[in-house]
């Protein structure tokens, strides 16, 4: 583990991040770091009325992650090693997806001019799996302002997910099925997904958990 000094977990909306990161972050003897959606003051309004409030909403989120992955821009020797259930091109990822043309180009001006030189993780562990398990998920975690997501925006953030993954080939990326991993109440995936990332030699590798077995 001394190799790597971040790990970004990412995946669509409903995957399993957050949970992941806090449960990954302490055996490793990492630091924490995770989104704080609920900050955001236009979220609520966009899931009501996308069009109108989603460039308010990303551009509140673009300078929350520049704030909070300021400290990887400036490595050092002894830096400790972050979980963090986020990257900083997520944002990119999601304004291209929700703003117009025009928005889009204004946002990028921006972007350009305020995102640190941030380096790229040294893993990036990729949830995917298929819609009705991202709508089971955000369903049984009950928060309000999702209930309005429709199945078409679910389905276009993980499409978008893959094509960003296929397009950066750069990047070291373990892709985990989230169909049958279950780390919060299966350990035995956690304890999986932590011998993985101790082996992992790149640049693609994929962790398929067993079946549960039932009597």
């Amino acid at each position: 583990m001394k190799r790597l000094r971040h790990i970004a977990i990412e995946g669509p909306i409903g995957a399993g991040k957050s949970t992941l990161a806090a449960l990954l972050a302490p055996p490793l003897g990492a630091e924490l770091m995770l989104e704080r959606p609920q900050d955001n003051p236009f979220l609520k309004d966009f899931y009501v009325d996308g069009p109108r409030y989603a460039l308010q909403t990303q551009l509140f989120f673009l300078f929350q992650r520049i704030e909070q992955v300021r400290a990887l821009a400036q490595p050092g020797m002894f830096a400790p090693l972050t979980v963090s259930d986020f990257t900083l091109d997520k944002d990119r990822i999601f304004a291209r997806l929700t703003l117009s043309d025009e928005e889009y180009r204004l946002y990028s001006l921006i972007h350009a001019q305020v995102a640190p030189q941030v380096p790229q993780p040294d893993l990036v562990i990729w949830l995917d799996g298929p819609g009705v398990v991202l709508r089971e998920r955000i369903a049984r975690r009950g928060r309000p302002m999702e209930r309005r997501i429709e199945s078409a925006y679910l389905r276009a953030v993980a499409d978008a997910y893959g094509e960003y993954f296929d397009a950066h080939t750069e990047l070291p990326l373990l892709v985990v099925d989230i169909d049958r991993f279950d780390p919060l109440h299966k350990p035995a995936d956690l304890h999986l997904l932590i011998e993985r990332i101790a082996a992992f030699r790149g640049p693609r590798e994929s962790l398929r958990t067993p079946p549960t077995i039932t009597s």
